[in-house]
């Protein structure tokens, strides 16, 4: 057996501190079984002990919210006696390590977090963040992990339909895939983990255990090195057709009245699920090992404990029901043991062969866990960038034609063409808009889901950027005619332990706090990535923002592209020509620098509104919100969807035209209308700045009479760099 000490608590993560903690915990040394579930209950990945503190700030409650942070996914109600459930997650490190299976398993894990609630998942989404497209590993990364996210969502049959993809040096040696899922579930029949009954059998049922993913959460909650790629053994290995299965038998027998607590087994596998329902029941678990289904001879009790092996959840059943359940998932041709029972020992005791492997107080595993109040440092204000600052291209149009063929504003096609967006049919509005629209099967009403963040803001000024993330999402849902309901958040950051990036951490979270307060967007759930580094090297800061919105009418919603021509453009909002840190700065110039945009939450919220009541009113015929790259980005991404052209009028001289056509001021939206002055007067009364400036027609983009570009000159652009990038050798 495993001699336990310092060393071996250190080679498992664990800080002297924490060991001497778990120590007086046991009042003795740990087995290696019990060392190995305090290193992963303990890891940055399951215990949040450097973010608690924080997460605690954030809003997580509203007059529509049905369960809040803390079980496997938030829960919102959406009305007629239904409920949304939804979440987002990382599975950063695996995806480096082995992209297919990382990205692959991701997916699967976020579907699992929601159908264990008792949803049927609808709908997909991932926010991907890759390194330079120079660097040597950049395309064989997204490769694989577009590969992994298609194969695994087509395969489950759950349509993926959108997300967001950007390329930086900063995410060279660690990117992030970020996968949300979104179910529906009755508003009545919602399941939860807490364990309940001493004496109610507890259940394994799923896939077979193997020794794949063994510390897939210890690794998640450390910074690579130049030794990373010996970590593929941690990485888990996928099968979407049993977890459809899966899927289906988990709600059938959820159709019953059998079952008293679920959980997936996620990260830390058989361990995480055993102590999380038990600690949420505040009863205890007592397990006989040689009881669970097994793939490989020899299995330890920690191999059995720790493996993040997929497709496999627990169950605590109501007494008397095993044989009911056991014919459902047997039906289902998959495996289904009762491995033991609750107790009220307040103990999670593990048994193999009758021989005691474990036994752990749940209440001091859960309750003693580290909780880190890191130090910190805030990230030196920037310097407020003047117009004459920057540069005036002598042809603006060509600059817009660079911006839109370079890699983070190039089109997304190749990419989320190799996902099936249509499955299940009820994908309203699809992957290259501001938000997709899913209908809520057999009715006109439909959720509307976004994934947003903007690093280069978040990284010169994390506050703002993290105000921003929040305020994006919120309009990409305004912006097709949504009502937004609630956010889930997926926080990438490198180490906590260094007080500059706890810095940056800290500054989004109350950012995102701030703005989530402000527009009624509660926070709902969530999920912390740090150490995402290597060697020293973080990433940027990358807190993407999930958000859910409802559409009571599908037939009263927006599209990007414009409809027809001879139509009014109208800009809502206030420009001043802010360039710093913008897209132009970067693609244009070859500059970050400047303080970001201002997020003025008031403005977001007045113009959000009076932008949905347009839509609603079927005055707005067309909507596009304005954010990378500026306005006149946005008025082309219109343009292209439509293959309509347009004359823009240009600024009124008070603005150079380069700052008015590429300035990052937010609260804007572009919108097209038959009726420019019902749609100005309304605007006038409600106190919001809107202007017409200019008209649909033709097959070119102009602006003032002097600049013009052929749209499909901008749309062959668009859309050339990534396959060319991706068949290039």
């Amino acid at each position: 057996m495993t001699k336990v000490d310092q060393t071996t608590a250190a080679e498992h993560g664990l800080s002297a501190s924490e060991y001497d903690t778990m120590l007086s915990i046991m009042g003795r040394a740990p087995t290696i079984t019990e060392l190995g579930i305090f290193s992963v209950m303990w890891s940055e990945h399951c215990s949040y002990k450097s973010s608690r503190k924080w997460l605690k700030t954030l809003p997580t409650e509203g007059p529509q919210v049905i369960c809040g942070p803390g079980e496997n996914a938030g829960v919102v109600d959406i009305g007629d006696g239904l409920a949304a459930v939804f979440k987002i997650e990382s599975h950063n490190h695996p995806s480096f390590i082995e992209p297919y299976q990382g990205a692959a398993t991701g997916v699967g894990g976020i579907m699992r977090d929601v159908f264990t609630m008792g949803a049927r998942p609808v709908a997909n989404m991932n926010a991907l963040r890759f390194g330079s497209p120079d660097h040597p590993k950049t395309k064989h990364l997204v490769s694989g992990v577009v590969a992994g996210i298609g194969g695994y969502g087509n395969c489950i049959g759950v349509p993926t339909v959108g997300g967001e993809t950007n390329f930086d040096p900063a995410y060279n040696g660690n990117i992030l895939v970020n996968a949300m899922t979104v179910g529906i579930a009755k508003a009545d029949k919602i399941f939860y983990s807490a364990a309940a009954g001493p004496g109610n059998p507890v259940v394994y049922v799923g896939s077979k255990t193997g020794r794949d993913g063994i510390h897939g959460a210890t690794m998640a909650s450390a910074e690579f090195d130049d030794d990373s790629e010996e970590k593929r053994p941690t990485v888990q290995v996928g099968d979407p057709f049993t977890e459809k299965l899966l899927l289906e038998a988990c709600l059938e027998l959820m159709a019953t009245d059998a079952i008293v607590a679920i959980q997936d087994m996620g990260a830390a596998g058989l361990t995480s699920s055993t102590v999380e329902m038990a600690d949420k029941g505040g009863v205890g678990v007592e397990l006989n090992l040689e009881e669970a289904p097994v793939r490989e001879e020899g299995m330890t009790p920690y191999e059995i404990m720790l493996s993040e092996s997929q497709e496999r959840m627990l169950m605590v059943l109501k007494p008397g029901r095993e044989e009911e359940a056991r014919a459902i998932f047997e039906k289902w041709e998959l495996d289904f043991a009762v491995i033991g029972r609750v107790t009220d020992s307040g103990h999670v005791l593990l048994k193999m062969h009758n021989e005691t492997v474990a036994d752990i107080p749940v209440a001091p595993l859960v309750d003693a866990a580290p909780v880190y109040d890191r130090p910190w440092e805030a990230t030196p204000t920037r310097a407020t960038l003047t117009i004459t600052e920057t540069s005036a291209p002598e042809k603006p149009l060509q600059a817009l034609r660079k911006l839109l063929s370079s890699p983070n504003h190039c089109s997304r096609r190749w990419i989320w063409e190799q996902y099936d967006h249509m499955v299940m049919a009820d994908t309203t509005q699809r992957p290259g808009g501001d938000a997709a629209i899913v209908r809520i099967h057999g009715t006109e009403r439909g959720l509307a889901i976004t994934t947003d963040c903007t690093p280069r803001y978040c990284y010169a000024e994390p506050e703002t950027g993290g105000k921003q993330a929040v305020a994006e999402a919120w309009r990409n849902l305004i912006a097709v005619g949504a009502t937004p309901l609630a956010l889930t958040n997926n926080l990438n950051f490198g180490s906590p332990e260094r007080a500059p990036i706890m810095g940056q951490f800290v500054g989004c979270v109350t950012g995102i706090g701030e703005a989530a307060t402000a527009l009624d967007f509660p926070v709902v759930s969530g999920n912390v990535s740090f150490y995402n580094e290597t060697s020293g090297e973080a990433i940027l800061p990358t807190p993407v923002i999930g958000g859910l919105g409802l559409v009571d009418d599908l037939e009263r919603t927006a599209r990007v592209a414009f409809p027809a021509e001879g139509e009014s453009v109208v800009l809502i909002g206030s420009t001043t020509g802010w360039l710093g840190a913008s897209s132009y700065l970067q693609e244009i110039e070859a500059r970050g620098d400047g303080a970001p945009p201002p997020v003025d939450l008031t403005v977001e919220r007045n113009n959000g509104h009076f932008v949905r009541d347009q839509i609603a009113l079927r005055n707005a015929t067309a909507c596009h919100d304005v954010s990378d790259g500026g306005l006149i980005v946005a008025v082309a991404e219109m343009a292209m969807a439509g293959r309509i052209g347009v004359k823009i009028n240009g600024p009124d001289g008070k603005i150079p035209l380069h700052a008015w056509l590429f300035g990052e001021d937010q609260a804007r939206y572009v919108l097209t209308t038959t009726d420019p002055e019902a749609m100005l007067k309304d605007a006038s009364a409600r106190g919001v700045p809107a202007v017409v400036i200019g008209r649909t027609g033709g097959e070119s983009l102009t602006v003032g009479g002097s600049h013009t570009i052929s749209v499909n000159d901008l749309r062959d652009a668009h859309e050339a760099w990534l396959p060319a990038y991706m068949a290039a050798p």
